[in-house]
């Protein structure tokens, strides 16, 4: 079997652009990975252009480790977000390849189900107007969607500090969230790597009475020393690695111990293959894995057979029950999330086909997502910066 040809679609909302691969080989089989790019899927693109015809055409899919090899070394450049990206949805797209070959699901591949059902977490559900009332409002609609945990960003477009009226308008969000889902709900707090180590252990300490499951990105993503000063004078434990795009860059977070839970993104550290590995390294640390999922329903696939077959798995990610109601009939065929739980992913292969009617009626926008813009949590279209005309 031979890799003859991947074709790319690009999935459009206001907020994110997602795009899919899907490889064909010779002998009619397909496969399906995905990636969602900040701000770079034009990069992708490109990128995908020149390495396809150099790396992918003519590869056996099933030697899977052969090919990301080829791809990670032959570049002879450093592992980066775009390439990495580009070589994470190629190598999902060829475990697909193999469970329908074999006709498996791929977590029977991967080891076999070391659980019986996946535990979620919901995100993107608070696109609401940022006040104590809204946020509790918005909170139930999670519980009562069958959610038995959920995760916000309650500080605005916070940088580095906070005026003292807006950590408590913070404090104030967080408390409404935890009374409109309960004590034994599971809250998670993202930070998106806002803060010097002060300011996020002030706020760590405030937001303590609401019992969150964990702080994510206290500080920047690049300076360690600054994550483990955090993590130190905390009780809350601490997660990060969602923008980590290569398994030998967490080693420095293992060896200093600065991290509870790491996030790897599948879609853009190298695939499954490469999430199983840094897994197994992290279990020597006593370290969960929550990986990072803000993907359609592809991505949300690879998530899941991952999930069933890694013994220090937490809890799974998941944006697309509150956004964008056409990415889910982008790909059909994942689980519903019931009593906070997904069932195992059916298969074979990853058990979702993409549709790409659905992305020729939602084409690719020209869009600039912003973390730290006014109400960047409504992940409505942003306009692009005065005089910047390649983001119209």
């Amino acid at each position: 079997m031979k890799i003859v040809d991947v074709k790319t679609y690009v999935l459009g909302t206001p907020w994110r652009n997602i795009t899919c691969v899907e490889v064909l080989t010779d002998e009619g089989v397909s496969g399906f990975g995905e990636v969602r790019m900040v701000n770079r899927t034009e990069a992708l693109k490109g990128y995908l252009s020149e390495a396809v015809p150099n790396h992918v055409l003519g590869h056996d899919p099933m030697r899977i480790e052969d090919l990301t090899q080829r791809m990670y070394r032959n570049d002879y450049g450093r592992a980066g977000e775009v390439s990495m990206s580009a070589l994470s949805a190629i190598e999902i797209a060829c475990w697909d390849i193999m469970g329908k070959v074999l006709n498996k699901p791929v977590y029977q591949l991967l080891g076999g189900a070391v659980r019986d059902r996946i535990k979620a977490y919901a995100n993107g559900w608070y696109t609401v107007e940022r006040t104590p009332e809204e946020f509790h409002r918005a909170a139930r609609r999670v519980v009562e969607k069958g959610y038995q945990a959920l995760k916000l960003d309650p500080f605005g477009a916070g940088f580095y500090e906070l005026e003292r009226a807006e950590k408590h308008k913070a404090v104030a969000l967080v408390e409404a969230v935890r009374d409109a889902i309960g004590p034994e709900a599971e809250l998670l707090i993202e930070m998106h790597g806002r803060f010097n180590p002060a300011t996020a252990i002030e706020m760590a300490r405030l937001l303590e009475p609401f019992e969150p499951s964990w702080i994510e990105e206290p500080v920047p993503p690049e300076n360690l020393a600054a994550l483990k000063k955090v993590a130190n004078r905390v009780s809350i434990p601490v997660a990060t690695g969602e923008r980590i795009h290569a398994r030998h860059e967490f080693r420095e977070i293992f060896e200093l111990q600065a991290a509870d839970i790491i996030q790897p993104d599948i879609t853009q550290m190298g695939g499954l293959m490469e999430a199983k590995k840094l897994a197994a390294w992290a279990e020597s640390y006593y370290v969960l894995v929550a990986p990072h999922n803000v993907g359609g329903p592809i991505s949300t696939a690879a998530a899941l057979h991952f999930a069933a077959s890694t013994p220090n798995f937490k809890i799974q990610e998941h944006f697309n029950d509150f956004a964008d109601s056409w990415v889910k009939t982008a790909a059909p065929g994942n689980p519903e999330v019931v009593d906070g739980y997904f069932a195992l992913p059916q298969g074979p292969g990853l058990g979702v086909r993409f549709d790409p009617d659905v992305a020729r009626e939602h084409p690719q926008e020209r869009i600039f997502f912003n973390l730290y813009a006014e109400n960047w949590h409504l992940r409505q279209a942003q306009q692009p910066a005065k005089g910047d005309e390649s983001c119209k």
